[in-house]
């Protein structure tokens, strides 16, 4: 079999990492706290099953994913790395800064490895998004857009930015590879008293680069689009649309004595391997459990963490 991973948490995301480690041959153990919804899990991947964590911590399984809600993530993540066992955690890796960067420091002082969830930087078409940036075919890079838009799943313990907005943040730390320099943020608040359902950032980065991600839980369509603009052509990503195609618009400005002239040339569509991203995700912590964890590591999600903690005091002091 290889490595034995056990999935702590059963629910819809747990789900699927339970399958697609089966599917990768590394499924060994489920923990899940619900008796009859263990037994159901258990039925067709034949592998051992814990209603306790400890009973499965007692195992000492070559790592650990954790899928179970975000605010149980510090909780559970610190009681397996201060055991020196490695983890995947979930995005968000913690709901505050003070936590996920004591979960970096105990990793540090176990040696554990500790991996994040964040699914997109495994994404095929986001890899081959930063192979175009990188090329210079875009020319100066200019401002990034993200919006990840749907109808629910409407949390009670974290707001929408805290939800969704992961997976954006560590997209923009990955193409930009700088922090931000300042940051600008408004929410609102529909359902709940305390929890926003929509929320606009901007980001301002070195080298007059922007960006701002929009996201919300209350709209009438799925959407997960991304935009690069650069000085020499654009790109653009769907990824909840069918065809998931990478998009380049030959399309730029030029300044023809002091006026501006678009200036457009045929569309392309970049082409791109379209494996799955969770496979690829699995794959790489089980393949780095013997040896150094530095994408999507503790410490980038302990970034990612920080940027969501500076969204929120904004969105608050801003209402």
């Amino acid at each position: 079999m290889g490595k034995k991973i056990c999935v702590i948490g059963g629910g819809r995301w747990g789900q699927n990492h339970i399958r697609t480690l089966f599917q990768i041959g590394n499924l060994a153990g489920i923990v899940e706290t619900n008796q009859q919804r263990l037994e159901e899990l258990l039925e067709p991947y034949p592998v051992k099953g814990f209603t306790e964590l400890d009973d499965a911590i007692q195992q000492g399984f070559d790592g650990y994913i954790l899928a179970t809600p975000a605010e149980t993530h510090y909780p559970v993540g610190k009681k397996l790395l201060e055991k020196g066992l490695n983890v995947l955690i979930e995005k968000p890796m913690a709901l505050s800064s003070e936590h996920s960067r004591h979960l970096v420091e105990l990793a540090g002082q176990t040696g554990a490895r500790l991996m994040v969830g964040h699914l997109l930087l495994f994404h095929p078409a986001i890899k081959k998004i930063k192979e175009v940036i990188k090329s210079g075919k875009i020319g100066r890079l200019y401002y990034i857009y993200s919006t990840r838009l749907n109808l629910g799943t409407v949390r009670t313990e974290e707001n929408v930015f805290w939800s969704f907005a992961p997976h954006d943040i560590s997209i923009l730390d990955y193409f930009i590879g700088r922090p931000a320099t300042k940051i600008e943020a408004k929410g609102a608040k529909f359902l709940q008293d305390k929890i926003y359902d929509v929320t606009i950032a901007q980001f301002t980065y070195p080298g007059n680069v922007h960006a701002h991600i929009f996201v919300s839980w209350l709209h009438p369509f799925k959407e997960q689009r991304l935009v690069v603009v650069g000085s020499q052509g654009m790109v653009s990503f769907d990824d909840s649309s069918l065809d998931k195609n990478i998009l380049y618009y030959n399309k730029h400005i030029d300044w023809v004595e002091g006026k501006p002239v678009k200036v457009e040339q045929p569309d392309e569509i970049i082409v791109y391997d379209k494996a799955m991203p969770l496979t690829e995700e699995l794959k790489y912590f089980v393949n780095n459990l013997d040896q150094k964890i530095e994408f999507a590591s503790g410490k980038t999600g302990h970034e990612v963490v920080k940027v969501l903690e500076t969204v929120q005091e904004l969105i608050s002091k801003n209402e």
